[in-house]
């Protein structure tokens, strides 16, 4: 379940005016909110990682809810998906180029899966790919001992025509050797941004929207979190230092509590 964007906007709006310190107009929110949920999101990459080397200490609490890598991924949840075609797009080097036809920019690639089709009638196979970099790629394609195959393919992030890296993270390509028939890619999706709409009224108040307004994509756990730092930068934004502090000492003790 998402959080709701008029719910957070109107809580720091509530402190805010409860502590007299100033006011945060909807377009500044909007702006502190996008950064804010971007700054959350890719944490949990990092938190992910350290929490699961608690797995490989046999550190972890397996309890259930209190799985602390299970409780990373799961904040990842909304955002994983197969969402959009991977398309033949040109080829390069004499190899097929596979293009992100998906309408939300990436975030991360990861399980390749690549289907061949059967030889005269045959069945076909399904293969998942390994990931090599650039490197790797030039020095297995010259080495006949380690040469991809149907059965182990591998995949690479592809390359524009001039040559260059591909960086476009709207619409990616990669490449996969030996060329499939299809491919099946799991991704991470990058959230939208929220936006609390608005119309003007009579009187030149802001009237909420919600036909407007984009929530916050992240799961509703992390409500208390994304008050806590959007009153962050509302410190910097009205230039008072004293919300600052205390929203980042709210937050530091919160990341302290999850990572204990």
């Amino acid at each position: 379940m998402a959080v709701n964007v008029n719910t957070v906007y109107k809580t720091v709006l509530y402190i805010l005016n409860k502590e007299q310190r100033g006011y945060i107009t909807p377009d500044e929110f909007n702006n502190i909110a996008t950064q804010v949920q971007l700054d959350i999101f890719n944490s949990y990459f990092p938190d992910a990682d350290q929490a699961n080397r608690k797995n490989q200490n046999n550190t972890q609490n397996d309890t259930e809810f209190f799985n602390s890598y299970i409780n990373a991924e799961n904040k990842l949840t909304p955002f994983i998906t197969d969402e959009g075609d991977w398309g033949p797009a040109g080829a390069t080097n004499g190899y097929q180029l596979w293009r992100w036809n998906g309408s939300r920019p990436l975030a991360k690639i990861g399980i390749v899966e690549a289907t061949y089709n059967g030889v005269n009638g045959g069945s076909g196979i399904t293969s998942i790919a390994d990931r090599i970099n650039r490197k790797e790629w030039a020095k297995i394609r010259g080495n006949k001992l380690v040469a991809p195959s149907k059965d182990d393919p591998i995949w690479v992030t592809g390359t524009g025509t001039s040559g260059g890296a591909v960086s476009d993270t709207t619409n990616p390509y990669i490449i996969v050797d030996p060329t499939p028939a299809d491919i099946y890619v799991n991704v991470v999706i990058m959230p939208r941004n929220p936006k609390w709409g608005y119309n003007v009224g009579s009187l030149g108040q802001y009237d909420y929207s919600s036909a407007a307004s984009v929530d916050f994509e992240l799961i509703a756990e992390e409500q208390n979190k994304l008050v806590i730092e959007i009153l962050k930068y509302c410190g910097v934004v009205i230039k008072d230092p004293q919300i600052v502090q205390i929203a980042a000492q709210q937050a530091q003790q919160e990341e302290i509590n999850e990572k204990r």
